[in-house]
């Protein structure tokens, strides 16, 4: 369902815009539709016909998607699992600060070779009222001043969706737009239309590596960019909108944390209008890919800050709780799916 859908919803029920925008509103604050306001009661404001009408639009609000768990995590961040109308399930992150990390698929065809996400492959596109729905429930929560398309998904290849519900966050949801990211691989579509959005978002670009070959390998269904091209339009976007790029680097050990990959970062990020986030892959034991040791992660830090390159490290939220992205999805799908199996046996054990 598309944002287009509610406001379509309530125009048949008599709302007009100024209507519309109120209700809006209220459902991307996490607040009932009818709470009103504090100069204005909703019953003088609204017609009798909308607020006649107002429970069955929020009970299809309400189906959108609803929290089927909470994962607190000692960094103050909680991941939330959600699901679906039709069942299928997505994370969104509320992070420390006021942030929300949201989804923008159900699953992703970059095909990321150290994100979980990625191993599902892509199943569906989120609508724009599904992805927003996920704010609203956040905010019901805590407090969310900044939104983060970090989540599972690429949010190009859903741009249509991610955009439309940009623009109702930046407008309706009260976000300013410096506090709404938008995270990619790379799609030439993104720097396209961004630059022509009433809500112009900031823009993380995922690099990874220095080295083309290597990229391509680390993200096998991304668009293929020369590194420096892709650095030459985040440039360009970044000086159109007056706020830096950020951009993503998954620190894998023994792969792409290299003295020459370093270097390569500085001779692209030099005197550029840039943040470099080092994100420490979040790793396992029997992970493919393992996290560097602290001391080379500060080296990192200490070398590309010396040679001009303003560097963060942003450690994956949740970690305590092996809450990286997609992480909670795989483990419910294996739950799900153990069950089916289970009850299709022929004499199925009680679940334990």
């Amino acid at each position: 369902m598309r944002i287009h859908d509610i406001h379509q919803q309530l125009a048949e029920l008599g709302a007009k815009p100024v209507h519309i925008g109120r209700l809006t509103r209220a459902w991307l604050n996490g607040q009932a539709l009818d709470a009103g306001t504090r100069h204005q009661r909703s019953e003088d404001f609204l017609p009798l016909s909308v607020r006649n009408g107002l429970p069955g639009v929020k009970e299809a609000l309400d189906r959108l998607a609803r929290v089927s768990s909470e994962h607190p995590a000692a960094d103050g961040s909680a991941r939330l699992l959600v699901t679906l109308a039709d069942g299928q399930m997505v994370e969104s992150v509320l992070l420390p600060r006021d942030g929300l990390c949201v989804s923008s698929q159900v699953g992703c065809a970059v095909g990321c070779v150290f994100c979980m996400t990625g191993k599902s492959g892509l199943l569906r596109q989120l609508g724009s009222a599904e992805i927003v729905a996920q704010v609203a429930l956040a905010r019901r929560v805590r407090t969310v001043k900044k939104v983060v398309f970090m989540g599972m998904g690429e949010p190009a290849h859903n741009l249509d969706n991610v955009l439309e519900a940009i623009d109702v966050l930046g407008t309706d949801g009260g976000i300013g737009h410096k506090n709404l990211v938008f995270s990619t691989v790379g799609d030439r579509r993104v720097f396209e239309r961004l630059p022509r959005q009433a809500v112009k978002p900031a823009l993380a670009l995922s690099l990874h590596s220095t080295d083309t070959r290597l990229r391509q390998a680390l993200l096998p269904r991304a668009p293929v960019f020369e590194p420096a091209e892709l650095v030459e339009l985040g440039e360009r976007y970044a000086r159109q909108v007056d706020y830096p790029i950020q951009y993503q680097w998954t620190l894998l050990k023994g792969i792409n944390d290299s003295p020459e990959e370093m270097d390569g970062i500085i001779r692209l990020l030099r005197g550029k209008f840039a943040i470099m986030n080092v994100i420490p892959y979040n790793s396992h034991e029997h992970d493919d890919y393992q996290r560097p040791d602290t001391e080379r992660i500060h080296q990192i830090m200490r070398y590309l800050h010396a040679n001009g390159v303003l560097t963060k490290v942003r450690n994956s939220a949740g970690q305590d709780i092996d809450g990286g992205c997609g992480q909670l999805r795989a483990r419910a799908e294996g739950i799900v799916q153990a069950r089916r199996q289970r009850m299709q046996a022929p004499n199925p054990e009680p679940l334990r």
